[in-house]
């Protein structure tokens, strides 16, 4: 029979042996992301994150494993669930310790139930649930979960929906100014606007790939991170040596779009590179007219269409992006909690909030910039 083990420490596998439960696709879940994480001290217990991976064992052969955190604290996660510990509370018990299946930081939907074989998800989640009561745990959740997971899933994981704007090339875009074409007229003269005011000021863009950057490229980058992070008042969890460790494991996996003004980097915008998709997660610098957009969103969008890329996932949340061609898209997480009446509650509280959620999205699908009569935006 199959065994479940908790691993407080990826590097206890090899990278081929975690690699091989995935189809490579999703850089965050992979070896070299995740085991850096621990690896360069981006994962601190006194910010609430302790590894404990779920592993599914047949005899000395790694068959399945969700990526997973015991969580003392909801922070860095993005599906937010402050109301239930607070419920947990007034109630006199304790929401804290959690497990969480997830990648730490990073709001993007993908593989979570890690084998190459279909019929191992279901026994990963049994096995899970199984575990839970020695870890001492109110609950488990696992987030950003892909869609076709969902029937892997048991009614007893509750269903959360939340909303983020991607963009996505139906097909026929090959250039900027197709994607521009299927937008209404204000939509693309302000876009055009937008960008304008970049080059008035003298600055130009560059892409630059982690297997290219030099060290001067990657410093500048963490520096426009950290000051993002100052500017808001959080704390900056990952760490110049794990920039540095993305740039040389994934190769053109990393993407940086770093801003020039007189020879100067002056702002940047770091991303991940999947196998149809681009994954926008930091960005900082100077706060010129137009940069943030340009960096962020324009630069992505180009290099989608350069590259045959189809799809790009900006980060969570921002109203902004969808006048920009972001459009509302559907994320999920499923929520596991071993006290049964206090599941019974938030079933039907998961319920209102999907509906309200599909609202909203219909909602904003009144409002994109994209011609109506053109369907294929819609």
């Amino acid at each position: 029979m199959p065994q479940i083990r908790f691993l407080e420490d990826l590097q206890t596998l090899t990278a081929s042996q975690w690699d091989a439960l995935h189809d490579g696709r999703n850089p965050f879940v992979s070896h070299a992301f995740l085991s850096g994480l621990e690896q360069f001290g981006c994962l601190r217990e006194d910010w609430g994150w302790r590894p404990q991976h779920l592993t599914l064992w047949e005899g000395e052969t790694l068959a399945g494993a969700i990526p997973g955190y015991l969580k003392e604290n909801s922070h860095g996660e993005f599906v937010f669930d402050h109301a239930w510990a607070n419920a947990y509370a007034r109630h006199g018990r304790d929401y804290y310790p959690k497990w969480l299946g997830a990648v730490p930081y990073s709001p993007v939907t993908g593989p979570r139930l890690l084998s190459r074989d279909p019929g191992m998800r279901a026994a990963l989640l049994a096995g899970l649930v199984q575990a839970l009561p020695g870890l001492g745990v109110s609950s488990a959740h696992i987030n950003f979960h892909r869609g076709h997971e969902d029937g892997d899933f048991s009614e007893a994981w509750l269903l959360r929906e939340d909303i983020q704007f991607q963009w996505q090339n139906p097909g026929q875009w090959r250039t900027f100014e197709d994607f521009l074409g299927a937008m209404d007229h204000k939509h693309r003269k302000n876009i055009r606007q937008e960008r304008s005011k970049v080059a008035r000021q003298g600055i130009s863009l560059r892409t630059v790939h982690g297997d290219q950057a030099t060290r001067a490229d990657l410093q500048a980058m963490y520096r426009f991170y950290l000051q993002t992070f100052l500017e808001y008042g959080n704390a900056p969890a990952l760490t110049e040596p794990f920039l540095r460790h993305l740039a040389t494991s994934l190769g053109r996996g990393l993407v940086l779009f770093l801003a020039e003004q007189d020879g100067e980097p002056i702002a940047g915008a770091l991303c991940l590179r999947g196998g149809d998709t681009l994954y926008g997660r930091y960005w900082g610098g100077a706060t010129l007219p137009g940069l943030h957009f340009e960096a962020c969103y324009y630069q992505g969008i180009e290099y989608c269409l350069r590259e045959g890329l189809s799809r790009f996932e900006p980060g969570a949340q921002g109203e902004h992006k969808l006048a920009r061609g972001f459009l509302p898209t559907l994320v999920r997480s499923r929520h596991w909690m071993a006290d049964a009446d206090f599941s019974d509650a938030l079933k039907e509280w998961c319920l209102h909030e999907r509906a309200d959620v599909g609202r909203y999205r219909e909602q904003l699908l009144q409002h994109t910039p994209f011609r109506l009569a053109d369907p294929a935006t819609r």
